[in-house]
């Protein structure tokens, strides 16, 4: 009887994990920003989407800015062909004109880092996304820089009584002010 139950569970099991469908990853790491964005394209052109993003030092490949891709197993109804811009810099005014630009392209933020490039020094790295057949997503974005925590509390506050919603937050260090929080924010543009 125990046998009977214990093949019966056995069955179960291997007939619910046959429902479940695989996912397949791919771990891109570089120190150059220009090399992660084609990286990530390439990948985007075999089905793969952005999962996640982290910056910092790997065992092997020193100072590095590491992006996990993943891709699902095929359906009928993931039929996008995603396009990827990482922008990077050490300026926060200049990442604020980058990141408008790119919404008005239709891309969308997706994760954020900072990590040290081999050419550009200590940079935060925003990750963008569009669905290359459908870029009308036309979000407004706010990015937030300060060194103090008290005055960041109070930006957000009053950039969320205008609509704004926190999509990405890290602390790096800046070209002028040295280390600082550093927030971005997104709302849906005014139709």
């Amino acid at each position: 009887m125990i046998r009977t139950i214990l093949l019966t569970l056995a069955t179960a099991v291997a007939s619910f994990a046959a429902d479940i469908p695989a996912i397949e990853y791919r771990v891109l790491a570089t120190s150059k920003t220009s090399t992660m964005e084609k990286e990530m394209n390439e990948a985007a052109a075999q089905g793969f989407r952005f999962a996640a993003t982290m910056g910092g030092e790997t065992a092997f490949g020193g100072k590095e800015a590491v992006v996990t891709m993943a891709k699902p197993a095929p359906s009928a109804a993931e039929s996008a062909t995603w396009r990827y811009l990482l922008l990077a810099t050490n300026r926060t005014t200049t990442m604020q004109k980058e990141i408008a630009d790119a919404a008005l392209q239709g891309f969308v933020y997706k994760g954020q880092t900072v990590f040290n490039s081999a050419f550009g020094g200590q940079e935060v790295a925003v990750i963008l996304e569009r669905d290359a057949a459908n870029s009308t997503a036309r979000d407004e974005y706010l990015l937030l820089a300060t060194s103090k925590t008290s005055t960041m509390q109070k930006e957000l506050s009053d950039a969320g009584r205008d609509g704004y919603e926190l999509v990405g937050m890290t602390v790096g260090k800046t070209a002028m002010r040295g280390s600082e929080v550093l927030c971005i924010l997104r709302r849906p543009a005014a139709r």
